[in-house]
């Protein structure tokens, strides 16, 4: 009688031997721990928690009911994402420092989040033109994510880019509001896209912390998202009636944790009562 299956052969053993776990299909995933991929966490976590903290100043301010609850349901799809990248990242740096810890008692040099959201909320306008600018690099860059051969991460980008992609539509649909609307609301979303397209370059940079990690396939590469980004920006401004913000000079800094002072004000609130209470629990 023929066996139910063929004969394995010498180099399908040394075939095997050089896959992932030897081969084996049971075998448990172990985290990639390298300062790179803790580094590149605090990155995608700080740049949610930071946006996140800043949208909830919103909450009972914004200039409409409807508007207020959707920016603080932003936020907390933000903090959300913030946890889990934070929560994964003291998993990597395997020092047991949680989510929480990472958050709240970090102090301003080790944030690792780009400058635009950190920046004050401005006007309604002003939040809006940060919110579409980030809301629209983020969405394809979690759905590069998505696709990273490290499955946690994968898993996290798999469930935020849902959430992501609200946050996009959402932000996209009141730019072309305000741009179509009054004079005075074309003039406030024109100037808050100019003053925040300083911060753009900086969400697309990649520098040495990213490199291995793109080549490894755990990360996504920012720089090739940039087209694709300044066609859907043209796009909604073209619908918005709204002109290109002039490029002025780029602003950097945030991922080697140079940061402007607004940072450490949104901390000094944010921090202040885990801080004060370190060992509450909740």
């Amino acid at each position: 009688m023929a066996p139910s299956l063929p004969t394995v052969q010498p180099d399908d053993v040394t075939m095997a031997e050089k896959a992932p776990h030897g081969g084996r299909f049971d075998a448990g995933h172990a985290i990639t721990s390298t300062p790179a991929l803790f580094d590149y966490m605090l990155r995608l976590g700080d740049d949610s928690l930071i946006l996140g903290q800043r949208l909830t100043e919103w909450c009972g301010n914004a200039p409409a009911l409807e508007i207020d609850l959707s920016l603080a349901n932003i936020g907390l799809d933000l903090i959300g994402q913030a946890t889990l990248f934070l929560n994964f990242a003291g998993e990597v740096e395997g020092k047991g420092r949680d989510g929480d810890r990472l958050a709240f008692h970090r102090d301003v040099l080790a944030f690792r989040n780009c400058l635009a959201v950190e920046q004050p909320n401005g006007d309604f306008a002003q939040t809006i033109a940060r919110q579409f600018l980030f809301s629209t690099m983020q969405l394809g860059f979690f759905e590069g994510l998505t696709r990273s051969t490290e499955p946690r991460i994968a898993e996290i980008a798999a469930k935020a880019v849902k959430e992501v992609r609200y946050h996009a539509d959402l932000s996209a649909d009141w730019v072309v509001r305000l741009g179509d609307g009054t004079e005075e609301s074309r003039r406030r979303m024109a100037d808050g896209l100019d003053w925040f397209w300083r911060f753009v370059d900086e969400m697309f940079d990649v520098d040495d912390v990213e490199r291995p990690l793109i080549e490894a396939g755990i990360a996504c590469d920012r720089a090739s998202l940039r087209a694709a980004f300044d066609a859907r920006v043209q796009q909604v401004l073209r619908d918005a009636a709204l002109p290109m913000p002039e490029y002025p000079r780029a602003v950097r800094g945030g991922r080697v944790g140079h940061h402007t002072e607004h940072l450490g004000h949104l901390l000094a609130a944010m921090q202040f009562l885990p801080r004060t209470y370190p060992d509450a629990v909740w």
